[in-house]
């Protein structure tokens, strides 16, 4: 678009990422004009950072894997870990939603397949969709292959600036010197992560942690839910990640932990359950002393390895510190070795059953660990933001007073989130996808549908 020019569209998607991406592909699904603005250069966001991996039930994959799922257990299971919040209502629709949704994506013409090697914690069943190469960045160019196929309009580099609003109704939006008419607008635009202020506001245990996040996760789409009096929920929530490589910044994958690895501090010693998950315990770290590392074993290393492309990466890469015993792995990780030796005896024990874990875990895995025995050195790290603006079962964004305003919707990262209302405990693995994905979905159509009358 040049300065000064004027558009007009049915509907208008702010942000190009996973949840932008798919409602765009459903509201012309819905049979109505769509553009997208995106502000970065290329596509990008927290789906690209992401492993790709989306929580669905029930599937044709789980069917014919043999899987037995419901809407109801994926529901309890979500609800399990993050209790109530104030999101409560979206946590069933996005339940309902998520089978439909990876058909939905399928027959755009994204490829996934189940996740049958793993679970993760808080998941009852193997339900977790994702690209074969478990990277977040191949569903998002399977997307992209998507809405340039059915020639919908994507403006990168091109930022929206502001929102248009006309006797109470969202009608577009500002973009610099543009001015983009609209029937609808979704906000599918990132967090708040990469905004040290509100991050300070809301999130103060995390605004001083390393940020692995997109770095246009600025918060725009609040500042604008302000101005137009729009309410917020769960805004102190967060997806925080144990297990960010100190040694390439790589994520380090959870499986470890599940196939039966624990985490020391710097003193050789565990300090928590690590069953919790990456997030939960991600908030444990932020208030120990590290270094921190994962301590597993060649086994699980290998079989890891073999079935996440992401971890043999990192490994080849050096991100796997391996010794023949004890002595050697602390000296190499210069960690105390009587305390080193001592923690490992504990875990040995507890997870063969001989003794309870002070900590209470029961979840080891594989059992207990062999040698050689492998370390990763890690840190805490904030993923992305879990709150945002207030939306109801349609992605219509909510005033104060829980009203819709009319024309404008949210999903992913601007609207809030599934995850509890505060801290990262709440966060489930691929909570965030299928917030961003399923609510994409749900906005596309809604803002379709609102088009038509």
């Amino acid at each position: 678009m040049s300065d000064g020019h004027s558009a007009s569209v049915d509907v208008l998607v702010i942000g190009a990422g996973g949840c932008g991406l798919t409602a765009a592909l459903a509201a012309q699904e819905a049979g109505v004009d769509v553009a997208i603005l995106e502000k970065a250069g290329s596509l990008g966001g927290n789906t690209a950072l992401s492993s790709g991996s989306i929580p669905a039930a029930p599937t044709r994959f789980q069917a014919c894997a043999g899987v037995e799922d419901s809407v109801a257990l994926f529901a309890g299971d979500l609800r399990a870990a993050a209790g109530s919040h104030d999101a409560d209502p979206l946590v069933d629709i996005l339940a309902e939603t998520s089978g439909a949704l990876i058909d939905f994506l399928v027959d755009c013409g994204v490829t996934l397949d189940l996740i049958t090697t793993y679970k993760h914690v808080g998941h009852t069943t193997c339900r977790l969709h994702a690209p074969p190469s478990r990277k977040g960045v191949d569903l998002l160019d399977d997307l992209a292959a998507a809405v340039r196929e059915r020639d919908i309009p994507l403006a990168l580099g091109h930022p929206a600036t502001g929102l248009i609003e006309v006797q109470g109704r969202i009608a577009g939006a500002l973009a610099g010197d543009d001015r983009i008419e609209a029937g609808a607008v979704i906000l599918a635009c990132n967090g708040f992560g990469a905004a040290s202020g509100l991050l300070a506001d809301y999130c103060p245990s995390v605004a001083e942690a390393t940020y692995a996040g997109s770095p246009d996760s600025t918060g725009d789409a609040i500042a604008w839910g302000r101005d137009i009096g729009a309410a917020t929920g769960n805004m102190a929530a967060y997806q925080g990640h144990a297990a960010l490589s100190v040694k390439n910044g790589a994520l380090m994958t959870w499986t470890l932990i599940e196939r039966g690895g624990f985490v020391v501090d710097r003193h050789g010693r565990r300090f928590g359950d690590e069953t919790l998950g990456y997030s939960g315990f991600a908030d444990l770290e932020l208030a120990a002393a590290g270094p921190f590392h994962i301590i597993y074993d060649a086994p699980i290393r290998d079989d890891v390895a073999a079935g996440q492309p992401q971890f043999a990466e990192a490994c080849a890469f050096g991100a796997a510190e391996t010794a023949s015993d004890i002595r050697q792995l602390a000296a190499r990780l210069d960690l105390p070795e009587d305390a080193l030796a001592a923690t490992v005896d504990d875990s040995r024990r507890a997870a063969r059953g001989n003794r309870c874990d002070r900590f209470g875990r029961t979840d080891w895995g594989h059992g207990p660990l062999g040698d050689p025995l492998c370390a990763t050195q890690i840190e805490p790290a904030l993923f992305h933001t879990q709150g945002g603006l207030k939306i109801d079962t349609s992605a219509r964004v909510l005033d104060t007073d829980d009203r819709p305003i009319p024309g404008l919707y949210a999903g992913g990262g601007a609207a809030m989130g599934i995850s509890g209302r505060s801290g990262g405990s709440g966060y489930m693995s691929g909570n965030g996808l299928l917030s961003a994905l399923g609510l994409g979905l749900i906005a596309g159509r809604a803002a379709a549908r609102e088009r038509y009358h």
